[in-house]
């Protein structure tokens, strides 16, 4: 038995009931899923194509830069507009391409502060077109994070925004407690270690709010993460807080299940493995890849072309004659190609660290 047994569809991009399927298989069989953050059609065929031929369920995301690339550089993007259309279009064209590769894709949104609640209302206006045609919502899921505001503040936001998704049976992933390092413009560098660390009373202040309005819900608790990729010993990851959490939440509802959060592993770029297994025995569900993703399709293009430099300087003449064409060098096929391979394999080493791999 596998994970597309207990979910209705098979393949392709995956919402409501079957999400809460997913997370809930992935507790029970002790594994995660990585949330890569893509900005390209290329990059989403690398994520797919890994997650394919690791025979595994798969979590795409888009932040809100990402989102405005996608939509063009180009694009005005003072009101969101950029970051609100190149969301949709990705959406879309995900939607389109995911059930080519026979894998359950949740769509996701990242991290959306304060002042990016405008691209989350954008979304979410996309989200009810589409809920009007089709009965379900473009997105899978999107995330609201006010980790910077107060914490009254944060669950009451938090909470409005849940009740908008409730009746889309949209999932809504929050975060408590700062994500420290930089990220996508959002940069939490000189903040206080202790803001680093959520507290079990606070999961639970959390889980009272938003459980009476919709089971559909995911936590991003701080436990020490950083984004971005740093010296070993310089970030301090306590994943056993995680299990205190839990066994708070579980004494305080009387809840028969040992992990009734669902938890998502942010800044996880860099970790070590035993971190991860750590993280997920109490319960994290989705464990987000960035940094090391852009390395790692970086890495492809780059050695691509310092290993046929002299074949790309110009369309003819290299070192097999002066009257050589280039083209087949520096067709855009070729080289973009490369990253998505180095991407991919960096993607399904995630795939078995996280132990999703084969759970199809």
């Amino acid at each position: 038995m596998g994970v597309q047994d207990v979910l209705s569809r098979k393949s392709g991009v995956i919402v409501g009931d079957d999400v809460l399927k997913l997370f809930n298989y992935a507790q029970e069989k002790g594994f995660a899923m990585p949330a890569v953050n893509c900005t390209s059609s290329s990059t989403v065929v690398a994520v797919l194509e890994a997650a394919r031929d690791k025979k595994s369920p798969i979590i795409i995301q888009m932040s809100q830069g990402g989102s405005a690339y996608f939509a063009g550089k180009g694009v005005p993007n003072g009101k969101q507009e950029a970051s609100i259309a190149g969301a949709v279009a990705g959406a879309h064209y995900i939607r389109s391409i995911a059930p080519a590769y026979g894998i359950p894709v949740v769509l996701h949104t990242d991290h959306c502060a304060k002042k990016l609640l405008p691209w989350l209302d954008g979304m979410m206006d996309a989200d009810e077109a589409y809920f009007k045609i089709h009965g379900e919502p473009l997105f899978s899921s999107h995330m609201i994070d006010l980790s910077e505001e107060s914490k009254e503040q944060n669950i009451e936001t938090t909470a409005k925004y849940l009740k908008r998704a409730a009746p889309m049976k949209q999932w809504l992933e929050m975060e408590i407690g700062i994500t420290g390092g930089e990220e996508d413009g959002v940069n939490n560098e000189d903040v206080d270690n202790n803001s680093l660390y959520t507290q079990p009373e606070d999961i639970y202040d959390i889980y009272h709010t938003l459980s009476a309005i919709s089971p559909y819900f995911s936590i991003a608790a701080g436990f020490g993460n950083v984004h971005g990729v740093y010296k070993p010993g310089n970030v301090k990851l306590r994943p056993e807080l995680l299990g205190r959490h839990q066994a708070y939440v579980k004494q305080k509802i009387n809840a028969k299940e040992d992990k009734p959060v669902f938890l998502v592993f942010h800044g996880g770029s860099g970790s070590e493995k035993e971190e991860y297994k750590t993280a997920i025995s109490y319960g994290v569900v989705k464990v987000n890849l960035d940094t090391d993703t852009q390395f790692a399709y970086l890495t492809g293009i780059r050695d691509y072309m310092l290993n046929k430099k002299d074949y790309v300087m110009k369309p003819v003449g290299n070192p097999d004659g002066d009257d050589k064409p280039n083209k087949k060098y520096f067709d855009p096929r070729v080289w973009v190609r490369e990253g998505e391979k180095t991407m991919a394999a960096r993607v399904s080493e995630g795939l078995v660290d996280f132990n999703s791999a084969g759970q199809l």
